[in-house]
């Protein structure tokens, strides 16, 4: 038996993945980029939180990201702030329109079926890391940032019980320690 190529699988289930946003995003009024934009920002943390950090995040032009900004922000799905230490520096936040929206055009029924044939099946996945593993490798591959979870970087530190960050000398709060950054250092 042929071993299947890991980049047709990734490539399948990506295709079908974007298929399915796309449909979803179609029936709510949002092109493509707007709901990755919507979906970054319910998940980064407050470094990251920049348009510099989302274009960088979503290998898109800035041009490209401020225009998409400015049209979720319109639509009352985003909130821009000014950094309160370096005034040229703005900072995004999904709002509950935005959250609410985005929640909508995930394909989470997509993924409850595929879920419920996985536990069904007769040999369940071991170890579900392995898209993990897959997604750091490439990212190595491409040179590019990784965008990891705060937690798992090698800059992450916990104490007796606190978070902190020792890259940027700052403490961190649990829900900052299981967002993503665009500052993580794997391992």
């Amino acid at each position: 038996m042929q071993q299947t190529d890991i980049y047709e699988l990734i490539e399948c289930m990506t295709t079908l993945i974007r298929s399915e946003e796309r449909k979803k995003c179609t029936e709510l009024g949002l092109q493509p980029v707007h709901f990755q934009v919507l979906n970054y920002l319910s998940r980064c943390n407050k470094y990251s939180d920049t348009p510099a950090a989302v274009a960088n995040y979503l290998g898109m032009t800035r041009g490209t990201v401020s225009q998409s900004l400015i049209i979720l922000e319109k639509k009352g799905y985003i909130g821009k702030t000014q950094d309160t230490r370096d005034k040229r520096v703005v900072h995004l936040q999904l709002l509950a329109d935005g959250a609410d929206v985005l929640k909508q055009a995930r394909p989470s029924d997509l993924f409850q079926s595929a879920t419920q044939i996985l536990i069904a099946s007769d040999a369940p996945p071991s170890d579900a890391n392995v898209f993990q593993q897959a997604l750091t490798a490439l990212q190595k591959a491409n040179q590019s940032q990784s965008f990891g979870v705060c937690k798992t970087c090698r800059n992450f530190s916990e104490k007796d019980g606190d978070y902190f960050c020792l890259l940027t000398q700052e403490k961190l709060s649990s829900a900052d320690s299981e967002q993503i950054c665009q500052e993580h250092a794997p391992r």
